[in-house]
């Protein structure tokens, strides 16, 4: 089996400049860097990783934990997540909380058991043992998607956090679906406690005000992120004895459950009700109409994540962060514009 010494001998350069192009721990110049790895190309050279771990207390591995893997929107982030840590040579130990707060704590205590140098978590509504538990045992973490709000104290824990924006772009639904006419907007938000569904209620309130429209409780309902749930809760809105003429589901699971729901009451889009939805999904311009969404950049989401742990690792006692990336408004037919062809608000 070849080894670095090996690898030095063929490309003419030293064991040390050997490291620093495979750890990336030091610039190497480009001609270097490409002589040597074309000689652990034409060696066949690996790198023994738990003997590197034993040496430099690193073992290049990020833990991420994300809830509802399944859903088209992390499905996105963990590809980003995945592609970046891949890039900077880690490798990538993933796990699901299942929203709940008990089974959180539990799998990053795992992940922190496997030594991974550090974390990316997408909370649950109940944090307090994650940050309990991370605090405690000084983890390198960066939150992803869900806010967590912990002030950062003299010696406390430094947390970093990297979102989409959420408040905008939903008020920009509420008001483009009000400059086509409409009074009564219904919003299907997410579970209670996580910090997009109180942005998004924000913005959809924001949203309302900018149309010199009053808000309306009963016009606010929960699906708690899910189909199921988004389903009972827009049955509950089309049963009001004034129903929304409009609707603005918070997330993409949700979509599909409040499409149930107007399929079950004979309605149909947008000719009895329009329809919004925060998140796009690879299918949305298959629907007939086509969706108007908000698109969130989740594969950015996750390589920034990667990026900002890593320079965490790279400088631990740097000020914490909140990193928020821009969405975009995907214009279709469902918010009843023929074609897609009105002015977005």
């Amino acid at each position: 089996m070849a080894t670095m010494a090996d690898v030095a001998r063929s490309a003419g350069v030293s064991v040390a400049t050997v490291s620093h192009v495979l750890n990336g721990t030091r610039p190497v110049l480009p001609h270097t860097r490409q002589a040597v790895l074309e000689a652990v190309e034409e060696l066949g050279y690996t790198t023994n990783t738990l003997a590197r771990s034993l040496v430099t207390a690193r073992t290049r591995s990020i833990g991420l934990a994300v809830s509802a893997i399944s859903n088209p929107y992390f499905t996105e982030i963990l590809q980003g997540v995945e592609a970046s840590a891949l890039e900077h040579g880690y490798s990538l130990l993933i796990a699901d909380p299942h929203d709940d707060p008990e089974h959180e704590r539990k799998v990053v205590q795992l992940l922190h058991e496997r030594r991974v140098d550090g974390m990316i978590v997408a909370p649950s509504a109940d944090p307090r043992g994650l940050l309990a538990y991370l605090g405690r045992h000084d983890v390198p973490a960066v939150f992803l998607d869900r806010l967590v709000d912990v002030p950062e104290t003299d010696g406390g824990p430094r947390f970093d956090q990297v979102c989409a924006d959420n408040a905008e772009p939903m008020s920009r639904l509420v008001t483009h679906l009000a400059g086509l006419g409409h009074r009564r907007i219904g919003l299907v938000a997410g579970r209670p406690g996580l910090s997009t569904t109180s942005e998004r209620i924000a913005g959809y309130r924001t949203g309302l005000a900018s149309a010199g429209l009053r808000y309306d409780e009963r016009l606010l309902v929960h699906g708690h992120s899910e189909s199921a749930g988004a389903q009972q809760a827009t049955a509950a809105l089309l049963s009001l004895a004034v129903p929304p003429t409009a609707l603005v589901t918070g997330n993409d699971a949700m979509t599909i459950g409040a499409l149930r729901a107007l399929r079950a009451h004979g309605l149909s889009v947008p000719g009895d009700i329009a329809l919004c939805c925060f998140d796009d999904f690879a299918w949305a311009d298959l629907f007939s109409p086509g969706l108007t969404a908000i698109a969130q950049p989740g594969k950015d989401v996750g390589a920034q994540a990667v990026r900002v742990l890593l320079e965490r690792l790279a400088e631990p006692d740097r000020p914490a962060r909140t990193v928020r990336l821009p969405c975009t408004f995907v214009h279709r037919t469902s918010c009843g514009c023929p074609s897609g062809k009105g002015t977005p608000s």
